[in-house]
């Protein structure tokens, strides 16, 4: 299970788990943690999933949260995952990671 995620993306997982640990309930962090491994193994199976976004990048929802997982193929490598967007907060703003 091969995959890179960029320390930024890592971060806007870790801070949208304890948004949902503070706000709602440890069960809910964690089943977000759990939608974002299930995303995550998705793309290592089958990186040709999500359509087509910017900059040759890939775009790929979770289904019970509103994030996106944006990502580069690598085929030695497994999926780059460049950021874990909020759905409704400033699109385009990980552009820069994936160059």
């Amino acid at each position: 299970m091969k995959h890179w995620i960029h320390p930024d993306a890592e971060a806007e997982l870790g801070d949208a788990a304890v948004y949902y640990a503070t706000h709602a309930s440890s069960l809910i962090a964690a089943a977000f943690l759990a939608e974002f491994e299930r995303v995550r193994d998705l793309l290592i199976e089958n990186q040709q999933r999500g359509p087509h976004s910017d900059d040759d990048l890939r775009i790929y929802h979770f289904d019970r949260f509103p994030y996106t997982v944006v990502y580069g193929i690598d085929e030695v490598n497994g999926p780059q995952i460049f950021a874990i967007a909020h759905q409704r907060r400033a699109p385009g703003y990980w552009r820069e990671r994936g160059q």
